[in-house]
């Protein structure tokens, strides 16, 4: 799990951190699965060559055939053969009676070959692609199609070494299973903890690293500690990165434009300058994201709710609207890398799955934690200036509704099947509406809505 521990000095370096931290937020992601008999099968391929166990090879099943086992010991140690002709296109004059038959490309269709295969009395047939395809019925037949074996797909650079010592004449032996990603990893809990103890600690900052005024009178008596307080108290509001309307609507405006450079131009050279620029942005040991929520402040309800309606729907936008336009979802390709091999970049919270058996990610954006973390951050504010206590306060419920919006967010993701969310979509109304519904139900929301923190302290805080 990468941690990342930051320092920012100046409001120029908090705006453009804000500005890079918001292009990622949704984290995982699945496969399609419309049907054609039944979903796709991750598979993994157990092989040997010659008695000697070879690397495991994943593979996939197409959308038609029968199920393969989820368990390998239900599995059965099967002979791989090559069909002649190798495009499985007719009928093989090679035995595949209880063998799994290879096929490569050609000009008939995958169900052709798998008839084939299967008359021939083949117990699977392993399809070579160069790339991964959807091996679909056709749609242009009205034949009824009845394939009984499993039809698995894997790419020609995974089985090379493998289907060359088949074809110098190697017995080859390979077993089927296709295990099941668990509903629920660990990690989820995990980066759950991590985002709302983040929050927590961003809005507690001030308090536990700053000692409360109680001594007041003392500075009132001690002109040089009052200059000194006064200095201090400067320098720090210096440091502080006040957001308006019309910056939370421009901010949006170009971190969607930054978005699309980097889903055009993003490559893994460009991934490792951002990883190295950010590990030379580490000086201090304070966390990125707890520097960034302390420098950049929300000054009330009105700006905050400019800003998060529109990361909602920049976020809705990205991930789910963006595929109609750039043919993929713009957001997701960004987050997993695709176009850097891979290499994801360093504005997200990952953690692994110990108990996926295809391993991968659970993850987070930086921004999913960042644009509630500031409104979360003024609640905490507004309470401690009109001394509110936990219960008839602000703070607390907001970090509440955040828990919620996150496990409504991993919830949507399992429902959908594990296609990438716009954790904004859930968040938002989850903090900003419960912030916004707590100031009508109390009265207060015009209090909220153009609250200055500069002018409430002299004015006494009202009664809830």
């Amino acid at each position: 799990m990468p941690w990342f521990s930051y320092s920012c000095s100046s409001q120029l370096a908090a705006t453009i951190l804000l500005l890079i931290l918001s292009s990622v937020f949704a984290t995982t992601y699945a496969y399609d699965n419309a049907s054609c008999g039944h979903d796709t099968q991750l598979v993994k391929v157990k092989n040997w060559v010659d008695g000697k166990e070879g690397d495991m090879l994943n593979a996939m099943t197409a959308r038609f055939g029968s199920v393969i086992p989820k368990d390998a010991d239900q599995s059965i140690k099967t002979p791989l053969v090559s069909s002649i002709p190798e495009d499985c296109c007719s009928l093989s004059t090679s035995k595949l009676s209880g063998s799994v038959a290879v096929c490569v490309r050609g000009t008939c269709d995958f169900t052709t070959k798998a008839t084939f295969a299967q008359s021939a009395g083949a117990t699977a047939m392993l399809m070579i692609t160069d790339q991964l395809l959807e091996m679909d019925c056709p749609t242009d037949t009205t034949e009824k199609i009845t394939i009984s074996v499993p039809v698995v797909e894997i790419t020609l650079t995974l089985v090379d070494t493998l289907y060359n010592s088949l074809k110098s004449g190697k017995k080859v032996e390979v077993l089927l299973y296709a295990p099941v990603r668990p509903l629920i990893d660990f990690s989820v809990g995990f980066l759950w903890l991590m985002s709302v103890g983040t929050v927590i600690c961003a809005a507690l900052w001030a308090d536990i690293t700053a000692p409360d005024k109680l001594d007041e009178r003392y500075n009132e008596l001690s002109p040089k500690g009052s200059s000194t307080a006064e200095k201090a108290t400067d320098d720090s509001e210096n440091e502080i990165v006040n957001i308006d309307t019309k910056g939370a609507v421009i901010f949006v405006i170009t971190a969607s434009t930054f978005l699309v450079l980097l889903f055009f131009f993003m490559s893994s050279w460009f991934i490792w300058i951002l990883i190295v620029l950010f590990c030379i942005g580490g000086v201090e040991g304070i966390c990125l994201m707890i520097t960034v929520l302390q420098l950049a402040r929300l000054p009330n309800i009105k700006v905050a709710t400019v800003l998060l309606c529109c990361a909602f729907v920049y976020d809705i936008f990205w991930v789910f609207i963006s595929p109609v336009i750039f043919q993929k979802s713009v957001m997701i390709t960004v987050a997993r890398g695709d176009k850097a091999g891979g290499e994801a970049i360093p504005m997200l919270l990952r953690c692994p799955r110990p108990r996926d058996p295809w391993g991968g990610y659970d993850m987070i954006g930086f921004g999913d934690i960042l644009f509630p973390g500031l409104l979360v951050c003024f609640t905490r504010r507004f309470d401690k200036d009109n001394k509110k206590g936990i219960f008839n306060g602000y703070f607390f419920w907001l970090i509440i509704g955040y828990g919620f919006g996150l496990f409504f967010t991993y919830l949507g993701l399992y429902m959908m099947n594990g296609h990438g969310q716009p954790a904004l979509l859930y968040l938002v109304p989850c903090t900003l509406g419960v912030a916004v519904t707590l100031g009508c139900i109390r009265g207060e929301l015009k209090i909220l809505w153009n609250y200055n923190a500069d002018s409430s302290s002299s004015r006494e805080p009202s009664d809830v």
